[in-house]
């Protein structure tokens, strides 16, 4: 399985290094800043990367050719429909939360801003609407009380976004199809950003 990784930061490494670990080819690496640590990992690991002319839209030029899946990982670009024609299997990112409750940004800090007693992650599949593709693989922790944002970000919800990537990544290996259930609407929620 060919994949081009979207990403960024260091979420964007440990999946890389999660990829690399899991018997699939990363045919490129895109970024929207040359300098990021995704890109400089990509670099080291002799994996071609490629600048998005915009930082805010990935088009079909910039992923891999013969790419099977396009995954992002801490990426906050769009990808746009031609690109996510250009992958046989269109593309998955992680979301940290139990969707569709807290789309968007700061889907952690609006989970320990609300007092949810449970967390979660989702692995949807790439639309047009921002977190709102149908879901390929999701599952939930709790949080800790007293627990902040990063905290439960680094204990629990980063590791659990490479599991379900992981799961997804073999489920499509094994069907040879995404994984694909419908997000439920009643249960949207969209937080503005904290920032």
């Amino acid at each position: 399985m060919r994949i081009t990784l979207v990403g960024s930061r260091h979420f964007g490494v440990t999946t890389l290094n999660m990829l690399r670990e899991h018997s699939v080819s990363i045919a490129r690496v895109v970024v929207a800043d040359a300098e990021d640590r995704l890109a400089a990992a990509a670099r080291a690991a002799g994996i071609e990367v490629v600048v998005q002319a915009n930082p805010k839209l990935v088009v079909a030029s910039e992923i891999a050719p013969d790419t099977d899946l396009i995954i992002t990982a801490h990426s906050h670009a769009r990808i746009g429909k031609d690109a996510l024609a250009a992958a046989t299997y269109g593309g998955i990112g992680y979301h940290p939360s139990l969707l569709p409750r807290h789309r968007g940004k700061a889907a952690v800090e609006w989970t320990i801003k609300e007092g949810d007693p449970i967390a979660g992650g989702t692995i949807y599949h790439l639309a047009d609407r921002m977190d709102a593709g149908a879901i390929a693989a999701q599952d939930w922790c709790f949080v800790k009380k007293g627990e902040t944002a990063r905290d439960l970000w680094e204990r629990a919800l980063a590791p659990l976004g490479l599991k379900l990537l992981a799961d997804v990544i073999d489920y499509i290996k094994v069907h040879k199809a995404l994984p694909s259930k419908v997000q439920d609407e009643q249960f949207s929620t969209s937080a503005p950003s904290l920032s």
